[in-house]
């Protein structure tokens, strides 16, 4: 139904009865209830929703040309708010396009609310082309999923969602909204739930994890979700001062706070062996907000579970527990200064000349990385050593690829643009995995958010050239080779971001990086610079 005959459907109604239809309840209720972004790639079965969305001043509706993009977004909001921003999706096909984003946001246990369109119920049994199991294909990200009976539920059933979207620390979650129930009008009304506390650790699990701590002798924690907020470090740091626990923080991590005046931590390393090699030592391992570490793939003759088998492991709350509560009651418990001194300090690095490599490249970032910068990594082989070397950077908060689906860290800049206008936003990205989501350019201009993409340009998917090796092949021939190479044809970046309207640069030597970053830091705006690697 187009917005024209919507209008005149409102204006035949017997006289005196109200003219919200579902839609219009739905969209009021869920801005009511704090919801400030929806991220929409609609069709025609959502055209009601579109309509409402319209009357709703309080959500900014920013369109996505891609699935993958909207969902991708959607988990960077989640992450730098803690809150949920819809996402306005197209039946079940629509909503599988944005699946694998929607697995990273579930690994990263941000809140995402989905709101999927559905034919009317009535047209159902006649099986029309997209017509699928909407609850079979949501049942495989999402924590919760639930369908709306009429219009006078719908908005009911929206709400429901986006509280199960706030259990602690947050969960992907969707709701199916029929054509039928957004355009039928209702007489309904229905108040925002509650927000779920979280949990929060017992008295005995503070106390077995201070007298672990206390009794080892080479004691680490191993830290993930909110323990790796700038308060979460603060209190894992008054623990490593009152114990000399390392602090040691997932691979891929939701959101780490980082830079001058915080806390620091050793990011496990990413290859299995590296990593068990990384633990051997300890005979104690504290986890905060994140479970033990397991290799990301299974080797030949590698290792797959990481802990040392004599290591005495204590969990001292998974990520549904109140990880700052249990670091604060634990550095309490262990009778912890207030304050720590193992910060980093803020420092300059010395920038070499000639061609970009990846320490040269992470310097140049580190010493132009504004305060309050939030950076978006999904650099691959030429990302770690921006990690390494912004640790004494100003102060900013890293986002990392949290569930393996490449493809996330466009999108995810996108929505932490959106959700922190205030903060400049840098996307660390590799060439391969950028071409995943593309179209998140086209969003970055339209929306004109501030976010810089630097495209790390080595003409290949490197990483799979080290996985092949590590599978065991020595000798990989043309076709093999072929399948890992993007320079038949070379992709032309600065083409593609100008063709998008945006402004691009390429650069080849350290000296023009620096230069363009430089600009790029001080001015506003969304730009790309492709890194010739």
């Amino acid at each position: 139904m187009s917005k024209s005959a919507y209008t005149v459907a409102t204006l035949i109604l017997p006289s005196g009865y109200p003219t919200m239809n579902g839609a219009d309840l739905l969209i009021q209720k869920l801005a009511d209830a704090g919801v400030t972004a929806c991220f929409a790639n609609p069709g025609t079965s959502e055209m009601q929703l579109v309509a409402a969305l319209d009357k709703e001043p309080r959500i900014r509706a920013v369109l996505g040309l891609f699935e993958g993009v909207v969902t991708g977004a959607a988990d960077g909001f989640g992450r730098m708010t803690d809150t949920p921003a819809l996402t306005l999706l197209h039946l079940g096909p629509g909503y599988a396009n944005g699946i694998a984003n929607l697995h990273n946001a579930s690994r990263a246990r941000v809140p995402v609310l989905n709101m999927i369109g559905d034919h009317a119920t009535h047209h159902l049994e006649l099986d029309a082309p997209l017509t699928s199991d909407i609850k079979g294909l949501t049942a495989a990200v999402c924590s919760w999923t639930g369908t709306s009976t009429s219009a006078d539920d719908l908005a009911e059933v929206g709400l429901q969602a986006w509280q199960e979207s706030l259990a602690y620390p947050g969960q992907v979650t969707a709701f199916v909204a029929p054509a039928n129930h957004a355009w039928d009008p209702t007489r309904a009304d229905v108040q925002v739930p509650e927000i779920p506390s979280p949990n929060k650790c017992s008295d005995k699990q503070i106390s077995e994890a201070a007298e672990a701590l206390m009794n080892g002798r080479a004691t680490a924690l191993f830290m993930g979700g909110h323990a790796l907020r700038e308060e979460g470090l603060h209190h894992a740091g008054r623990v490593a001062e009152a114990t000399g626990a390392r602090l040691i923080s997932e691979t891929f991590f939701t959101r780490q706070s980082r830079g001058a005046g915080r806390v620091e931590t050793e990011r496990l390393p990413y290859f299995g062996e590296m990593a068990a090699e990384h633990l051997q030592n300890l005979d104690t391992l504290v986890f905060v907000g994140t479970k033990p570490p397991v290799s990301f793939f299974a080797y030949p003759e590698k290792p797959g579970w990481l802990s040392p088998d004599t290591a005495n492991l204590i969990r001292l709350g998974d990520a549904s527990v109140d990880t700052i509560d249990a670091l604060k009651r634990l550095a309490d418990a262990l009778g912890a200064s207030p304050q720590v001194s193992n910060v980093a300090q803020h420092m300059t690095h010395e920038l070499a000349q000639g061609p970009i490599t990846a320490v040269e490249l992470g310097k140049v970032i580190a010493n132009r990385l504004p305060e309050g910068a939030i950076v978006s990594d999904e650099g691959a082989t030429n990302g770690l050593g921006a990690f390494l070397m912004t640790n004494n950077a100003a102060p900013h908060d890293w986002l990392t690829l949290t569930g393996g689906a490449i493809g996330q860290g466009l999108p995810l800049a996108l929505g932490a643009a959106v959700a922190c206008p205030e903060r400049k936003v840098l996307a660390l990205e590799a060439d391969g995995s950028a071409m995943y989501t593309v179209q998140s350019l086209w969003t970055m201009v339209r929306e004109n958010l501030d976010v810089t993409v630097l495209i790390l340009n080595n003409g290949s998917y490197a990483i799979l050239n080290i996985e092949l090796a590590r599978v065991g092949v020595e000798h990989p021939g043309p076709t093999a080779l072929s399948l890992l190479d993007l320079t038949n044809p070379a992709i032309r970046w600065t083409d593609i971001a100008r063709g998008m309207g945006m402004t691009s640069q390429r650069v080849e030597t350290v000296a023009e990086l620096d230069t363009v970053m430089a600009h790029a830091m001080s001015e506003q705006g969304p730009r790309l610079i492709e890194v010739m690697l």
